[in-house]
């Protein structure tokens, strides 16, 4: 008996987090359909308008201008 026998061997592993399933997405996404086609083009609109919000809110957040302290009246 040689000593590669009686062991297994080790399982394959997946070259990437996806587990193989992003080329399938792929695939899938590159469809024939024109109404697929149309609907995958306004959400990557839509996906772009709300970076663009989360933006817009965050300049906003950081040049917003803050009274610091409190005024008091002076005799």
């Amino acid at each position: 008996m040689s000593e590669d026998e009686g062991k297994t061997a080790p399982e394959p592993q997946a070259q990437c987090l996806c587990m193989g399933v992003g080329p399938k997405v792929t695939s899938m996404l590159q469809c024939g359909s024109e109404s697929a086609r149309e609907h995958l083009r306004n959400a990557r609109v839509e996906f772009l308008k709300a970076i663009r919000t989360l933006v817009d809110e965050r300049i906003e957040y950081l040049t917003r201008t803050e009274k610091k302290g409190t005024a008091v009246p002076v005799e």
